[in-house]
């Protein structure tokens, strides 16, 4: 994977001027829309050797929705929290992604995504502001980790757009 800060600015490159709450309440129904009507099959096919099927990103999707569920958690309970990274082709083997439909995997998405977004859209000025210590990204927080997230879904649902060649 590229340097941790690259990275961390491109999917911050992605929130640019826009709402990352409003970008992350519309990714569940643009991913819906994106594989509406898309043979099983095609869904489930790695594009390459060694690369994810889309199935398999909706996998990803939903587990890091899941993670970082903890995460804002954790930060608002206790600011300055040890936020771990995760290997997530360790996770992708450990959780099987294969297995899952992708279905089952936008389905787990999008409830994860909406209890977040029912948690953040209460938040106080000073909550958003609570941080954790990312051992891959340094100092994060609660809106630094939502505009992320935002940015991580924008680009895997550009991924997914070339998978299917709708780009």
């Amino acid at each position: 994977m590229a340097d941790a800060s690259d990275y961390s600015s491109r999917l911050l490159a992605y929130t640019d001027g826009k709402d990352p709450l409003a970008m992350q309440r519309e990714m569940p129904a643009l991913l819906a829309a994106l594989i509406a009507g898309v043979d099983t099959s095609r869904l489930t096919t790695p594009p390459a050797p060694g690369k994810w099927s889309v199935g398999e990103i909706l996998a990803h999707l939903a587990e890091d929705e899941l993670t970082t569920t903890w995460r804002y958690r954790q930060m608002i309970e206790n600011p300055g929290v040890a936020l771990a990274g995760f290997d997530q082709d360790l996770w992708a083997s450990l959780g099987n992604y294969r297995s899952w439909t992708p279905q089952d995997g936008l389905e787990m998405f999008r409830l994860l995504r909406e209890a977040n977004l029912r948690l953040l859209q209460r938040l106080t000025p000073e909550q958003w502001e609570c941080y954790g210590n990312h051992a891959e990204r340094g100092r994060m927080s609660v809106r630094t980790l939502a505009q992320h997230m935002a940015g991580h879904d924008r680009n895997h649902l550009d991924q997914i757009r070339r998978i299917l060649g709708k780009s």
